[in-house]
């Protein structure tokens, strides 16, 4: 059974081809923060998630099968 990833609980194969995608990593990005409960980093997601935090989301999810965590609140 493949492991589970960040975006949603899909497979990591599937979440690394969202989050290398721009458009669908700031998405999933800013739905997944919200569905957690966490609000505030939603919106700095909506806001921040298209530069370096769309870079750091690949980084992260090749590395710790999670997307980058700004606010761990």
């Amino acid at each position: 059974m493949a492991k589970k990833s960040d975006y949603f609980g899909l497979g990591y194969l599937v979440s690394v081809i969202l989050a290398i995608i721009p458009i669908t990593s700031w998405i999933c990005g800013f739905v997944t923060r919200f569905l957690e409960g966490k609000i505030v980093a939603g919106i700095v997601r909506l806001i921040f998630g298209w530069n370096i935090i769309w870079i750091l989301d690949i980084i992260f999810m090749i590395l710790s099968k999670h997307i980058f965590r700004i606010l761990p609140i």
